[in-house]
């Protein structure tokens, strides 16, 4: 997402012996109070420098607030440089360059479904098409469509255009080959990773493949990268029901986890679900989450639900910061802490030296 900011959590430290240190912070409240004391038993002592006791108008809490806000801005910036030399770690997603995404879509009949107003389609169609619009001009996006095959219906491009025609252009089908759906995704995405699409879909490796013993040995050499560590590609899945045909859809996410892909999948319906009327049948149509939940975890990516079309828009939203940021890194901070004790503490002597030319 354009613009987007680090995000930051998890401060942990190199030295936390150092924070030890932080003991000196009450000494110096202490000696700075029997200071304070002392110069106003002076004061009481000697008349003659009753005007060191306190400035004109300085009474009160405001007054005294005003008095030792200097000194508390001395021992703030003291503290931060403390937590600096303890060398602070925190983790830190910094921004992440995503080169391509695939949307695969179901475009299964069930789609039609009114749970989700006007229906489930309609909704993801809209929500798609600003999905694409929130992307950076330089990612790519493919569109894949779902039914008893699955077939990719845009190439990855940069054109919005191109892309916001093949959503509009979903004709909804029978069956739900999320597996093949998966695949299709990740061929597409990865053209040079090994993946005999055919013999997965079909159980029969193509002639080009069989063939080409450059290829099988591709295949047998192939060793599995951590889950999620590909961070220049993702897929969207979008479906509102289980897979019933095609290959495993679970053997085609671990296919898409051996090789880094992160699938984000998105479950859009409603747990109770809509009755559905085909040819004088009648069926009750209800969202099914657990398969997509599995994806998600094994690939490193994320599950969303969306009950309503505003739901799905705001799962898109928040789909384009997660895609825009990497994954979290530990990174010291040490200098950032180092700059704010720095700032404090020489505001807190300039500020005493404008009220009393000294720096306490």
């Amino acid at each position: 997402m354009p613009g987007a900011l680090p995000d930051v959590s998890g401060v942990r430290f190199l030295w936390p012996a150092m924070l030890g240190l932080l003991v000196a912070v009450p000494a110096l409240i202490v000696l700075y109070v029997r200071l304070i004391a002392r110069r106003r038993a002076l004061a009481l002592r000697y008349a003659s420098l009753a005007t060191l006791g306190e400035a004109p108008g300085a009474t009160g809490a405001f007054g005294a607030l005003r008095r030792h806000f200097p000194a508390i801005l001395l021992l703030a910036g003291l503290s931060a440089m403390i937590f600096a030399v303890a060398r602070p770690q925190a983790m830190i997603a910094l921004p992440s360059r995503t080169d391509a995404i695939i949307l695969a879509m179901d475009v299964s009949g069930s789609m039609r479904a009114t749970d989700v107003a006007p229906n489930r389609i309609t909704a993801a169609q809209n929500a798609a098409k600003a999905f694409v619009a929130d992307q950076p001009g330089q990612v790519r996006i493919g569109v894949v469509a779902i039914a008893a095959t699955a077939s990719l219906v845009q190439s990855p491009t940069d054109k919005r255009e191109d892309i916001n025609r093949a959503i509009d252009r979903f004709q909804l089908q029978r069956g739900t080959a999320l597996g093949s759906g998966l695949v299709i995704s990740l061929a597409t995405l990865l053209p040079d990773a090994a993946i005999d699409v055919e013999k997965i879909l079909t159980g029969r490796s193509s002639r080009n493949w069989a063939r080409d013993p450059a290829r099988q040995a591709e295949i047998d050499s192939f060793k599995p990268v951590p889950p999620g560590s590909n961070r220049s590609v993702a897929i969207v899945l979008l479906s509102d029901g289980e897979s019933n045909t095609g290959p495993d859809l679970l053997e085609a996410a671990k296919i898409a986890a051996e090789r880094g892909v992160r699938v984000y999948t998105v479950g859009v319906g409603t747990q109770e679900g809509a009755t559905l009327t085909t040819d004088g049948w009648s069926m009750r149509v209800r969202l099914d989450e657990d398969s997509l939940k599995k994806i998600a975890t094994m690939t490193r990516g994320e599950y969303f639900r969306a009950g309503n079309a505003l739901e799905l828009k705001k799962i898109y939203r928040d789909l384009s910061f997660r895609l825009a940021m990497g994954k979290g890194r530990a990174t010291e901070v040490t200098a950032i802490f180092v700059a704010i004790g720095a700032v404090l503490a020489m505001l807190g002597a300039l500020l005493s030296m404008l009220r009393s030319n000294r720096i306490l």
